[in-house]
């Protein structure tokens, strides 16, 4: 139990590490657009997903409707249920319902690629220790960026708030410089939100349900003119 809890915090602590630059970002943008300290960070210990938490800070501060904000969340933070789904083959019998509860509320996308490729079955002891230095350094990260947006210069915040525009891009530049249909689907998306910032009429639709239709619009071009080939059986 104990080994495999140490084993799960020392793998966790790479990614831990990682999000709290993210999540200093994070942080400063929060406070930048008009939260407190304490609401960015107790945004931070009750999510633990970038993208989501950056698309909702306009709908919150904008005084946004619940609905809209469930429906970009669901949009956005779609592919923790298919990680999640993938995921469950490699729990072992220690992974009650309660336990799966536990661990999805951290499986983001590295805790995900890590515990996925542990050889064999992985238990909760081991999930417990992985996600546990990811929470805390996305928890502390905000809470530093935070409390530095409300201590740094204007044009100082201004400069570390495009940090977190540079992390999409580094995830998202790879895979399409690789990958022509990733390149097409990403460009699609650029494309419908440009339509929808400059258009008349386009431009007056809230920024979540911009979220919701480029997203879906795109991945559904991209699915109709590249559809996944199947494997043979």
């Amino acid at each position: 139990m104990k080994s495999a809890l140490r084993q799960g915090i020392r793998h966790g602590i790479p990614i831990g590490l990682g999000y709290l630059s993210v999540s200093f970002a994070f942080g400063m943008k929060a406070v930048g657009d008009g939260l407190t300290v304490l609401q960015a960070v107790l945004i931070s210990m009750t999510n633990l997903t970038s993208a989501g938490q950056i698309a909702a800070l306009p709908l919150m501060v904008g005084g946004a409707s619940l609905a809209e904000m469930a429906l970009t969340q669901l949009t956005i933070n779609l592919r923790y249920a298919l990680m999640s789904l993938s995921l469950s083959r490699k729990l072992d019998g220690s992974m009650g319902t309660l336990q799966r509860l536990i661990f999805s509320f951290a499986n983001t996308d590295e805790i995900f690629a890590v515990s996925s490729s542990q050889p064999g079955k992985v238990g909760k002891h081991y999930l417990y220790g992985l996600m546990l230095a990811p929470w805390i350094g996305w928890s502390l990260g905000t809470f530093l960026g935070a409390a530095a947006g409300t201590l740094l210069p204007v044009f100082v915040r201004t400069a570390l708030g495009i940090a977190i525009y540079g992390m999409f891009l580094a995830i998202i530049l790879p895979p399409a410089r690789k990958n022509g249909h990733v390149c097409f689907v990403v460009l699609v998306a650029v494309a419908l939100s440009l339509c929808f910032h400059y258009i008349p009429g386009l431009n007056q639709v809230s920024s979540g349900f911009v979220i919701i239709i480029c997203g879906v619009l795109a991945a559904a071009a991209g699915a109709w003119l590249f559809p996944a080939e199947e494997e043979a059986a």
